[in-house]
């Protein structure tokens, strides 16, 4: 009686997921990573003794990990510990003006009537039960599902959703329906940042990126020990199902035999025959054929014109003074739409960039606040031109400037040290992720029909599936784990629909050289 095999290409949280999921249902997974350790894009920079959040700082949507490590037969908790936030953020424009976000949606609009005046708070209010909505109609028939489509989500939302689904105007821009509940310009641009979340401005990303300020409400929690800890925790589990993980290891083809997926090459020659793969990595590298070109056909390509943002980051150990940090501040530019011009119309690193700092030794109280130096992640948005019209170091040095300048304008003096920072550009960025140019959430997510043209799990080759944030759901680290389990449960599917074999609980697969 045979066994199902399968080979994950690629350790970040989609590929573990998948992982993880395949083996609690007795699968013999084997994982291959040509980085060293786990994680992709939730990745961690080493400064001294001090590790650095260096990927995504945000965790929403806790009950999709939950629901994760509940169908592996785990409990989060008992792994990574999470503490809410109260405070969402912090948010600046210049040295006197200065608005927090709160997860109470009362305390919030109290804070934006104090900022911009009681008819601002109202209009809040208003602008919560709109993403409200846009999320109930979203959630299940565009989220979770597992290749939705626009007459998918139409019958699914019904004569009542469809209401709804209209309120989130998918046919206009965030920006603009976000016009329709803000006169303040300022808090447009508190709300248009959403749209970065998914690589996107908020001039061209569509208004349901609304549900994004809904999910955070829902709740933002702190990691204990980093974020990196969740990835370390799924592959901890993995391996005690008996997944089998290589890290120093590229895969170099996707092998396929009688139309289908068979296994992998790696860099050094060895193949890893196996039932199904599944690919977590960009789509834009299957496309370009850095994964064979058996299957380069086999996902849509890949416009370099139409990528996501990517960013300048320093990751750094250094003593901060003035501004009271909290875990998430935001720090805004005066000209929010001559900043997403500059990226993505002129391709260029911005005039006056907006910039986030997550100083990883704060919580939402102010009180945290480091008696010396502390571990920070400051970033700011940059075209995804890591593989063509790369900044020049001086333009880079030139955006470092503005960028610590427009901090010191908000009152906050960060003491940076050259040999206590870690400086990653979008060149940087596509060595890590090829075939990317630097862009950090597959293709950008603009104009309405952008988010249905993201794979789903499963490509035109029959044993090949797809996880990560540039396929179906999404980016965002909630939307990626989703991914996985998109890309498990059609596997599953497909092989049970062969009924070829039986499940059984296997470590590793089969390598011949």
């Amino acid at each position: 009686m045979g066994t199902n095999r399968v080979v994950v290409v690629g350790a970040g949280i989609g590929g573990l997921v998948a992982a993880l999921l395949l083996a609690s249902k007795g699968v013999a997974v084997t994982v291959v990573e040509r980085s060293a350790t786990p994680g992709g894009k939730m990745r961690q920079s080493r400064i001294g003794a001090a590790s650095i959040d260096a990927g995504p700082t945000v965790l929403t949507m806790r009950a999709v990990f939950e629901e994760i490590f509940a169908s592996a037969g785990a409990h989060l908790a008992d792994h990574v510990k999470l503490t809410p936030l109260d405070i969402l953020a912090r948010h600046a424009w210049g040295p006197h003006h200065r608005l927090d976000l709160f997860a109470d949606i009362e305390r919030s609009a109290d804070a934006i009537g104090a900022f911009a005046g009681p008819p601002e708070a109202t209009r809040y209010r208003a602008f919560c039960e709109r993403a409200r909505r846009s999320f109930e109609v979203l959630d299940d028939a565009f989220i979770r599902a597992s290749r939705p489509s626009v007459s998918g989500l139409m019958m699914n939302a019904g004569l009542r959703g469809v209401g709804a689904l209209r309120r989130a105007s998918p046919f206009s821009t965030l920006w603009t329906a976000l016009g329709e509940h803000f006169h303040d310009g300022r808090l447009r641009q508190l709300f248009g940042r959403y749209a970065t979340y998914g690589g996107a401005s908020p001039f061209s990303a569509p208004a349901t990126l609304m549900v994004i300020a809904h999910v955070e409400r829902q709740g933002v929690w702190l990691v204990e020990g980093g974020m990196y800890r969740i990835a370390e925790a799924i592959e901890r589990i993995a391996r005690s199902l008996g997944v089998a993980f290589h890290y120093g290891v590229e895969a170099r083809e996707v092998l396929v035999s009688g139309h289908r997926a068979a296994g992998v090459r790696l860099a050094d020659g060895e193949r890893i025959t196996a039932d199904a793969v599944i690919i977590n990595a960009d789509v834009a590298a299957v496309a370009k054929g850095l994964l064979g070109p058996a299957i380069a056909a086999t996902v849509p390509p890949q416009a370099a014109h139409a990528r996501s943002l990517s960013a300048v980051t320093w990751a750094m150990v250094a003593r901060t003074e003035g501004f009271p940090l909290l875990h998430h501040s935001v720090f805004f530019s005066k000209n929010y739409q001559a900043e997403f011009n500059d990226i993505f119309r002129r391709g260029r690193l911005p005039e006056e960039p907006t910039v986030y700092v997550c100083a990883q030794d704060r919580t939402d109280r102010e009180e945290t606040q480091p008696a010396a130096d502390e571990r920070l992640l400051c970033l700011v948005n940059a075209p995804p031109s890591g593989d063509q019209n790369l900044p020049t170091p001086s333009e880079v040095d030139a955006c470092e400037e503005r960028t610590f300048r427009l901090l010191r304008q908000a009152g906050l003096q960060v003491h940076r040290r050259s040999e206590a920072t870690e400086r990653t550009t979008p060149a940087a960025f596509e060595r890590l992720f090829p075939a990317t140019g630097g862009a950090l959430y597959g293709q950008a997510q603009h104009g309405w029909m952008a988010s249905f043209r993201r794979p789903g799990a499963r490509t035109k080759m029959p044993g090949v599936y797809l996880a990560g944030g540039s396929a179906h759901p999404g980016p965002g680290l909630p939307m990626v784990a989703l991914s996985g389990r998109q890309a498990a449960a059609s596997l599953l599917t497909d092989l049970a629909s062969t009924a070829r074999s039986r499940l059984v609980a296997m470590p590793g697969g089969t390598s011949t050289r």
